[in-house]
């Protein structure tokens, strides 16, 4: 099967290569869709236009989403382990943030302003919350607006995960939500304590060292496939974009396991 939507007219270019086309620009770095159809090889060309391309590709967010959790499967069925931690993710420059129309569709997903503690910084725009595997691999994510405490995204994780460590940073810290997850879902809840705190003791190195790699994930999003570079309008091509680039790491990851390359080196695959 090619196609996923019901379409009146079977479509020239199918749904499942229209993945292939999104998932390939992630992957060589080209975020603009005016340079993509400049770039088309001949086969594509005339096959459809920017503007059909842009809603379609959105419309299928919920395929590509569930092709990225196919793969997660294949790469990580199950793990003790993860680890949760945010980025801050701008709709555009804070000095322009109370004339930007940029993701103003309702109120609900408009974007606010935030600040990021690891960064020590202002913003305008999302926060992505993220948990990944101990090796990388990116087991469920979410978008929230700026001012969302990272906190709060635990009461998603509590219905995803269960039986395991979830290692977070102080921003996870709260002895409610800590037993709240291992009460609910058996999830012991891992951060490193404040100084100031009566039980303080220091923090697991084991689990010191796990944190580090998540934080090396978020640069190469960054650095490699360009996360914080966004030209969407709408909040749904917004989203749409940060899964695309999610999921082309993720099949990233997933060729160089095939290969026999360790899955965080993500620029073997473009050799």
């Amino acid at each position: 099967m090619d196609n996923f939507l019901n379409q009146v007219r079977i479509p020239k270019t199918s749904d499942k290569a229209l993945i292939a086309l999104t998932l390939t620009a992630e992957r060589l770095g080209i975020d603009s869709e005016r340079y993509l159809f400049k770039q088309l090889p001949d086969v594509l060309i005339g096959q459809i236009e920017r503007s059909v391309y842009n809603r379609r590709k959105r419309q299928l967010a919920f395929k590509i989403e569930q092709c990225r959790q196919q793969i997660v499967d294949r790469l990580a069925p199950s793990s003790s382990c993860y680890l949760s931690d945010s980025m801050p993710l701008e709709a555009c420059k804070i000095i322009r943030a109370n004339q930007s129309c940029i993701c103003q569709d309702t109120e609900a997903t408009s974007p606010d302003f935030g600040y990021c503690a690891a960064q020590n910084m202002s913003y305008f725009g999302y926060r992505t919350h993220a948990v990944r595997t101990q090796h990388g691999i990116f087991k469920t994510f979410d978008i929230s607006k700026a001012a969302v405490h990272d906190i709060h995204y635990l009461h998603d994780v509590k219905s995803q995960l269960n039986h395991c460590i979830l290692i977070g940073d102080k921003g996870y810290l709260s002895r409610q939500y800590q037993a709240d997850l291992f009460d609910t879902s058996a999830i012991k809840l891992a951060t490193p304590k404040r100084t100031h705190q009566v039980d303080f003791e220091p923090f697991n190195p084991v689990y010191r060292k796990a944190r580090k790699r998540i934080e090396t994930l978020f640069s190469q999003l960054c650095d490699q496939l360009m996360i914080r570079r966004n030209y969407a309008k709408s909040f749904a091509g917004f989203a749409t974009r940060i899964l695309s680039k999610i999921i082309a790491l993720t099949m990233i990851q997933w060729i160089n396991l095939r290969n026999g390359n360790h899955i965080k080196n993500l620029k073997i695959v473009a050799a």
